[in-house]
């Protein structure tokens, strides 16, 4: 009799796992049932800011792989619009709301994936029946913001609550369609992945965009008249708004999973280890944005919801679950984003970060060019390195820049993940021309300085 697998969750992490899970075995071998609540399986949620402000047209450009392809190719039962509400241990089986059809199924398990990903941060004031107000989790997320942007008459005042990455990129895609845009953040910069001296570039760029950026401000409630939100009130007054988006961060979706027993780390996330095995639980795996994951620099636990992780982790559950074996090492939290022409990157620790791991450190910040200064287009980027005292070995990098910049910072993540000092960097054997790069290319520069500032 096959074994039956079933994946809860139909974006990277579990379709990864499924998919990987059927090249090893067979139909006879391992039936597999996946479970979406949403529309959609396998699609780009990073994609949503750039399908709201139309330099991506089709939204179906942002799906990789529909339900029917799993079902004809894999042989994957895939159940759209059904919500797992109960996962059974000890009897073996989850129950699942058809959200469409409505009743509830039953179906027995031999193995278990998890992958739930996250939950948008929403405190008490956004939960609200007012229209107007989004978040952009999901596809369908992305669909009745998009139809609200499209009605008539358009709305011409936006406020974005938050400044991480999703703050910042729904800010400029609300820009790009034409928006009166406000961004508030509580802190006193957007982008808090980077430290603040960084982080200052990208609220001036912003400015220079037109966003009014408001920081250091706190959102108390929302305003709302016949039924549509009018305005976002704060500690430091009302911004008039058409519309608002949420923007404030996620947690891990794990109260299914606490229900269930199933063990949850410091950061929140479903513990597993190096298979994506859920700890102390036989034959339950978990993948992406639920779980969390080891810091390969401080050594913490840590929750960094991102897909490049969620598909990685999913192709290493859906590996063992298969017969094989694969493990997953961990992540330095490299990530990148844009605002228009400015783009940003990180990997590594920020300098909280570093001081809270306990690492004594040096951090400089370098000034140079995407490319030799008398070639046309050359423009500032900056450089900032966070470097162990008194051994050298990088902690941390950030960049911002105008182009070219954001992937450098794979050079860097290259180095870390590697466990590379500043003074190994400073003779890496990078490529030069001209159109590409000064002569001393601005990571070379900024791992001088950093040699520089270390003690002798």
């Amino acid at each position: 009799m096959a074994q039956r697998l079933i994946v809860i969750g139909g974006d990277a992490g579990g379709m990864a796992a499924a998919s990987q899970a059927r090249r090893r075995r067979d139909r006879t071998d391992l039936e597999i049932v996946a479970f979406e609540r949403g529309r959609f399986t396998s699609y780009s949620a990073c994609g949503i800011p750039y399908w709201i402000s139309g330099l991506v047209e089709d939204r179906d450009d942002l799906v990789a792989r529909d339900p029917e392809t799993f079902r004809r190719d894999f042989a994957i039962d895939v159940r759209l619009r059904h919500e797992v509400t109960v996962i059974d241990l000890d009897r073996r089986e989850v129950v699942a709301r058809d959200l469409a059809g409505g009743g509830e199924v039953r179906e027995r398990f031999d193995l278990l994936m998890y992958a739930t990903g996250a939950n948008p941060v929403q405190p008490d004031w956004a939960r609200t029946d007012a229209a107007g107000v989004f978040g952009v989790q999901t596809l369908d997320d992305g669909d009745a913001l998009r139809d609200w942007l499209e009605r008539d008459p358009a709305p011409r005042r936006a406020v974005v609550v938050g400044g991480g990455y999703i703050g910042v990129e729904m800010a400029e895609a609300l820009i790009l369609r034409g928006l009166d845009v406000t961004l508030v953040e509580q802190a006193e910069q957007p982008m808090s992945t980077v430290d603040p001296d960084m982080a200052v570039l990208v609220a001036d760029a912003m400015r220079g965009l037109g966003i009014d950026i408001r920081t250091g401000v706190t959102v108390t409630g929302l305003t709302e008249e016949d039924g549509r939100v009018t305005e976002v009130v704060t500690d430091a007054g009302a911004f008039p708004a058409d519309v608002v988006v949420l923007g404030l961060g996620v947690r891990p979706n794990t109260a299914l999973a606490e229900a269930a027993g199933l063990p949850l780390g410091p950061s929140g996330g479903v513990r597993v280890d190096r298979r994506m095995r859920v700890v102390g639980v036989p034959d339950v795996w978990a993948a992406g944005d639920c779980v969390e994951t080891l810091h390969r620099v401080s050594g913490q636990p840590v929750h960094i919801p991102l897909g490049t992780h969620a598909n990685k982790q999913g192709r290493v559950a859906g590996i063992n679950i298969g017969g094989g074996y694969a493990t997953f090492p961990g992540v330095i939290g490299t990530a990148v984003t844009k605002v228009c022409d400015l783009e940003v990157g990180r990997t590594g620790l920020r300098e909280r970060d570093a001081a809270a791991a306990g690492f004594a450190f040096v951090s400089v910040i370098a000034e140079s060019t995407n490319r030799a200064g008398y070639y046309p287009g050359a423009r500032t980027m900056t450089v900032k390195l966070i470097a162990e005292q008194p051994s050298g070995r990088l902690l941390g990098a950030q960049i911002v820049g105008w182009s070219e910049a954001a992937k450098r910072i794979d050079t860097l993540a290259v180095a870390l993940w590697n466990g590379m000092t500043v003074d190994d960097m400073t003779s890496l054997d990078l490529g030069y021309a001209p159109p590409y790069a000064p002569a001393w290319d601005p990571v070379l520069v900024a791992a001088r300085k950093a040699v520089d500032a270390l003690p002798r």
